[in-house]
């Protein structure tokens, strides 16, 4: 979540360089925010990329257990695999 902060914060902080830039003129202070701006949307999507893929990895595991967990009369193991199939389904909405 930290990483998704600082992406949002590099974000506005680069279109407010851009944007100020323009106003002054300052074609270096509008080229250095709007590479700021795109650097921090490209990592922006990488890591909302990794989570999804985290997502779906408990997704599976959390299928797995609870499918174990049923053959085998296991109630926690089963109950564990509900747990991660919901973080997974969390985590592949974010």
């Amino acid at each position: 979540m930290t990483e998704r902060l600082s992406n949002t914060a590099n974000q506005y902080m680069g279109s407010a360089k851009e944007t100020i830039g323009s106003a002054i003129g300052s074609e270096n202070l509008a080229a250095n925010g709007a590479a700021q701006r795109a650097q921090a949307e490209a990592a922006q999507r990488l890591a909302d990329t990794k989570t999804h893929t985290e997502g779906l990895g408990h997704t599976v595991e959390g299928q797995a257990q609870k499918k174990v967990g049923s053959l085998t009369g296991d109630r926690s193991m089963e109950a564990r695999g509900h747990a991660n199939e919901a973080l997974g389904d969390v985590q592949r909405n974010v």
